[in-house]
């Protein structure tokens, strides 16, 4: 008898045929969210979860009694109750890796569009503005042989890095929970602490996974030591920056400019006064947004869950539900 397996987005059909080999399936094949009360339904009698961005806490694993494997088709798994897990003996796997230069390509974009102050001037077009040559008080900043400083640098903070250096010619500094040799021997990167980091950068990037030590992690008190010429971008997690202060640090001009793909509530509150400000760039979460990237990565996430169901270690368990 094959294992069971519920899909909770639509999949190319490359990844259903993989999938259609081992287990029997079921998909919500609607581009809207699955609804929360759907789903807790169709895992009761599930072994594995083919799964993007849904919570999966108590409420949805006392519903699933026979599930052993939760595969997220995404390399962030802030969504698992890893104690809950555990206790259940459940594993939880991710898909890192295939997305980094597709990622890299939109954080690169996000700094090119705030320091040239695209998406502010593409308004000033299209609303009739431009009727005579533009003054100092719309220039931009430039990119090229300025300071990037990555918090979190691992793979996909490398990838920009870069980039980085060798599109731009920027200097690369970093902080991280570990050095990154790999960066600093092929990039010229410097590891620094984080107040240092902040005080040197013209652009600062948040590149770092959402954990308790992170969340909160940029406040007021850290965008108080950037540069007031400084650019903030975020493409890690929302909660890893604390939205109110750097709402202030752009009003009150502490910083020049931020770019956000990410935010605390997603999607984003259209009433959220960030959206309001004319120096931030704001995009919907699309990071990893190609269909290229995203069938690879729900083949990766596949590929975990089918070696789970099979009783093997996945290649891309998280580190929380390794084999000690």
């Amino acid at each position: 008898m094959k294992p069971k397996v519920f899909i909770t987005k639509k999949v190319s059909k490359e990844v259903k045929e993989y999938i259609g080999n081992y287990c029997d399936f079921q998909v919500w094949d609607s581009e809207d969210p699955i609804p929360r009360e759907i789903l807790l339904k169709e895992v009761e009698e599930i072994d594995g979860l083919l799964n993007h961005s849904n919570k999966i806490n108590n409420e949805l694993l006392d519903r699933a009694k026979h599930l052993k494997v939760v595969s997220n088709m995404s390399v962030g798994y802030n969504n698992f109750d890893i104690e809950a897990m555990k206790q259940r003996n459940i594993i939880g796997t991710n898909t890192p890796g295939v997305l980094n230069e597709t990622v890299a390509d939109t954080v690169m974009a996000l700094i090119l569009a705030s320091a040239r102050r695209v998406t502010e001037l593409d308004r000033y077009v299209k609303e009739g503005k431009w009727n005579k040559l533009i003054g100092e008080d719309l220039f931009g900043t430039d990119v090229h042989d300025t300071t990037l400083g990555i918090i979190g640098m691992g793979r996909i903070g490398t990838a920009i890095a870069r980039r980085a250096k060798f599109g731009f010619n920027m200097d690369i500094i970093y902080n991280n929970q570990t050095r990154n040799l790999q960066g600093e021997e092929e990039l010229g990167a410097k590891f620094c602490p984080l107040d240092e980091l902040l005080q040197q950068a013209d652009f600062v990037l948040m590149m770092t996974p959402l954990t308790e030590k992170t969340r909160d992690m940029i406040g007021a008190r850290e965008f108080s030591l950037m540069k007031d010429t400084a650019v903030f971008i975020n493409a890690s997690r929302g909660e890893t920056v604390d939205e109110s202060a750097l709402y202030h640090a752009l009003k009150n001009g502490t910083i020049r400019a931020a770019a956000l793909d990410v935010y605390v509530k997603e999607p984003v509150d259209p009433q959220n006064p960030l959206l309001q400000l004319n120096n931030i760039v704001t995009l919907p979460h699309i990071g990893s947004a190609v269909k290229k990237t995203r069938d690879a990565m729900a083949m990766m996430a596949a590929e975990n869950l089918i070696k789970a169901l099979q009783g093997e270690e996945p290649p891309n368990i998280i580190e929380e539900h390794k084999t000690k």
